[in-house]
């Protein structure tokens, strides 16, 4: 008999503290939804009107795609300045007196090179009864014809 009594009193003291912890869980959800209910309130108040949550879920897609966006831009922008390597931008012109019976500095030198010095060099002599025109290659600064001195100093002006 003094066994079924302790038996008994376990019981007692399991079910105890069985209704104890049900009471402190049913106090737990219900502290739990008034916070939600109030989280969901502040955040309804801060966004004017709309759920804060979804305008940020809305900013962060948004930003996403800007990120995208901007990856594409970035890559674009590269192929463009490696197409600009070899465009014609660097210039460098001499005039000077072709002929000592003839005034003024109307002959002239122009080198036109891209970034990879690059290009031609033009050289205009002006005569009293004529004017005449050359082009000639340059290739990384170098040209396989034979260089006037105007034309070497166009070439190293556009080059600095």
């Amino acid at each position: 008999m003094k066994l079924n009594f302790e038996f008994n009193i376990f019981n007692v003291i399991l079910l105890v503290i069985n209704i104890l912890v049900l009471i402190i869980y049913i106090l737990n959800s219900i502290k739990l939804s008034k916070l939600r209910k109030n989280y969901a309130d502040f955040m309804t108040k801060l966004g004017k009107g709309n759920n804060i949550n979804d305008m940020l879920e809305s900013y962060v897609k948004s930003v996403e795609e800007i990120k995208k966006e901007n990856t594409e831009i970035e890559q674009y922008c590269k192929k463009i300045d490696e197409d600009s390597k070899q465009n014609l931008k660097k210039i460098g012109m001499i005039r000077y007196n072709a002929y000592k019976d003839t005034g003024s500095n109307l002959s002239f030198a122009l080198a036109i090179l891209n970034d990879n010095n690059t290009g031609i060099v033009l050289n205009g002599i002006y005569g009293r009864d004529t004017s005449n025109i050359y082009a000639k290659p340059v290739v990384e600064g170098k040209s396989e014809y034979a260089l006037s001195k105007e034309e070497k100093e166009a070439i190293e002006k556009a080059t600095k």
